[in-house]
């Protein structure tokens, strides 16, 4: 039996949330195509009988210009240390950048790394090809894959290379678990990532959730769930309420089908809208809201 930890780094928007999912056969990640989404190190376990991969997607690495971004970059630090293994994830889109080589060249020397050269289905041969011999060239790294996530290709290839490198040793959690992630954690990634989706320019990056309500009620297959979007402005607030209240509704109504997937039952969600300016600069703040940089070890 081998187990291990496989940390999931890369520049923001390189595809981390997808191929968590789609490694773990499980949404454990939410996922959009505005850069920072992730901002927690969410955790993914894949289990057979031959090992157990525990795969951490991590934010995206950036200069953090807040707190809440100091807090993301130690949050992958973090990831980094405690791996067995780094997938480093590159777009291939965006071909192979001065950041992505520098991690790779200093990481490599000191840990194994496999470089995933992601979103393969969307660029042509030409592209891939320089991408991955440019890859090719950085010493060190104990192997390159082109992947898509996306559409699940050559995800075995990318197992199969990343179990050379894990340890043997007996599982870290139990073969039932997928994330370990509490399901209220979950049901507010959800509320945030229905936001991410709905909502314009830079709204969306001033957002945080907050359940203070989730509760299965008694007896019966329904949960109450009470959330509030955190917002930094009051013009932020008008925007996620919407006219008429659209907007809250639909972000709430998106949110709750897939919190029903989740947990197998019928939830009854209320989402409010609540103004704390600056909580991205405030440590208290972001703790309320579970950013505490003391608990990532």
């Amino acid at each position: 039996m081998k187990s291990g930890f496989v940390c999931l780094a890369g520049l923001p928007n390189a595809g981390k949330s997808t191929l968590i999912n789609s490694m773990v056969g499980e949404k454990v990640a939410i996922v959009s195509w505005r850069p920072q989404t992730t901002r927690d190190n969410i955790l993914g376990i894949l289990t057979t009988e031959e090992y157990q991969m525990v795969f951490i997607d991590t934010p995206g690495i950036h200069v953090a210009r807040n707190n809440l971004g100091k807090y993301m970059m130690t949050a992958v630090n973090t990831s980094i240390k405690n791996a067995d293994v780094i997938v480093y994830v590159i777009d291939a889109a965006k071909g192979v950048t001065e950041e992505d080589e520098k991690f790779l060249s200093d990481f490599s020397q000191k840990m194994n790394v496999i470089a995933a050269l992601n979103k393969s289905d969307s660029v042509v041969r030409e592209t891939i090809f320089k991408g991955l011999e440019k890859l090719n060239e950085i010493k060190n790294i104990k192997s390159v894959v082109p992947i898509s996530a996306k559409q699940g290709d050559n995800l075995d290839t990318l197992k199969e290379e990343i179990l050379k490198f894990l340890p043997e040793g007996e599982m870290l959690y139990t073969d039932d678990m997928f994330t370990d992630k509490p399901l209220k954690f979950m049901a507010a990634e959800y509320i945030r990532e229905k936001a991410f989706y709905l909502l314009d320019k830079e709204v969306p990056y001033g957002i945080g959730v907050e359940v203070r309500k989730f509760e299965r009620r008694e007896g019966k297959p329904i949960w109450d769930i009470y959330a509030d979007i955190i917002v930094e402005k009051p013009s932020h607030k008008a925007i996620v309420i919407g006219k008429k209240g659209e907007m809250i509704k639909r972000i709430a109504s998106g949110a709750r089908q897939d919190i029903e997937e989740l947990l197998g039952e019928k939830v009854f969600l209320e989402v409010y809208v609540k103004v704390k300016e600056d909580w991205r600069d405030s440590d208290y703040l972001m703790k309320e809201l579970g950013y505490d940089i003391k608990n990532l070890k």
